[in-house]
């Protein structure tokens, strides 16, 4: 069988590279069965983005928590990681990847066995007490209930991740910040570039010398400006591609 010359670029430019990092984002996941937010099949073409509007989820979380369960805890309960979640969880098993900076918040690189996960934008699976702080698991938690309360203080619950008009946690954006100056090749996969803050930190990269390796159903803006290596295609199947080259 021919070699395809840039699966076989992509899996010499990762085997040879010094530190390596991991940039995702919706499109990782679509394959497991999680849609992402925007676009044509995306989340917010069938529901209310206000429900994620942190003053609206706790005036009236009554009217916002079952629309969030039925989006994050029973829609998405059944996602299993992919090959492309898989692939990173061999980059990082084998020592070559340093982290996973991921968008998505669905934990599906964990699952997979990725453990230097920095989650951009918080974890689903996590619930946190609006009046004490403390954060619980979810399969720990009665989430079907009308509104979830922590067990400790009866304070609202809510799920561990970014609401509109929340800022980026500090340490996760700290953290972001410095593998993308560390690193001197970025893999980035099935995130398009659009959503800010996150956007910037593969320009980060970029800018402090690193290469681009960026895979996706159609190029994004970073193609032009960043990517060294455009690899076109679903995440899965381009990651499976590039795990068999390397295990030959």
């Amino acid at each position: 069988m021919t070699k395809d010359p840039d699966i076989a670029r992509a899996a010499e430019m990762i085997s040879s590279a010094r530190y390596l990092t991991a940039f995702t984002g919706a499109g990782v996941s679509v394959e497991s069965g999680v849609p992402p937010f925007r676009g044509d099949k995306g989340i917010w073409n069938n529901y209310d983005p206000g429900i994620l509007d942190l003053s609206r989820y706790r005036s009236y979380p009554e009217e916002s928590w079952p629309v969030v369960y039925e989006i994050f805890y029973r829609n998405f309960s059944q996602a299993h990681p992919n090959k492309a979640h898989l692939f990173l969880s061999f980059l990082e098993e084998s020592g070559r990847l340093k982290s996973v900076i991921t968008q998505n918040i669905d934990n599906l690189h964990q699952e997979a066995g990725n453990r230097e996960v920095i989650e951009y934008h918080g974890n689903s699976q996590w619930l946190a007490c609006l009046y004490c702080g403390e954060r619980f698991w979810s399969g720990d938690l009665n989430l079907s209930v009308q509104v979830p309360r922590c067990p400790n203080e009866g304070g609202l619950l809510k799920p561990d991740f970014i609401f509109f008009g929340e800022t980026i946690p500090v340490d996760a954006s700290m953290r972001a910040n410095v593998e993308a100056e560390r690193t001197d090749l970025m893999i980035l996969i099935g995130t398009t570039g659009e959503v800010m803050p996150a956007a910037m930190v593969p320009r980060r990269a970029k800018n402090s010398g690193a290469s681009i390796i960026e895979i996706n159903i159609a190029e994004t803006n970073y193609t032009e400006q960043l990517t060294d290596l455009f690899l076109k295609g679903k995440a899965g199947e381009i990651c499976g591609m590039i795990h068999r080259e390397m295990r030959r």
